[in-house]
């Protein structure tokens, strides 16, 4: 498997896991009180907003020529980075 093959599953496997994480706080969301629910639901759509911009970047990492993989990596990293910092923040508030 290439570097290039593993970094897009290691990615996958990611946004694989935060769908886990969104599905949990659903349930969550849904056994809560009326303002927590709320919260709860502006939460749930800032992290599906998070992992649709990661499932975005992976998919034009997917799609890049081999010439391109090195200057794109580089930019999927910051992003990714952003994105996960986002993600975390927004399912820690409604832990």
């Amino acid at each position: 498997m290439s570097e290039r093959d593993q970094y897009v599953e290691k990615a996958k496997a990611r946004i694989d896991q935060w769908n886990a994480e969104i599905d949990k706080l659903q349930a969550r969301v849904d056994e809560a009180e009326a303002d927590a629910k709320i919260e709860g639901q502006k939460q749930l759509d800032e992290a599906r907003k998070q992992r649709n911009e990661a499932e975005q970047k992976l998919k034009e990492m997917r799609e890049a020529s081999d010439d391109a993989w090195d200057d794109m990596k580089s930019g999927f990293d910051n992003a990714w980075d952003s994105i996960s910092v986002a993600f975390d923040s927004a399912i820690s508030r409604f832990k």
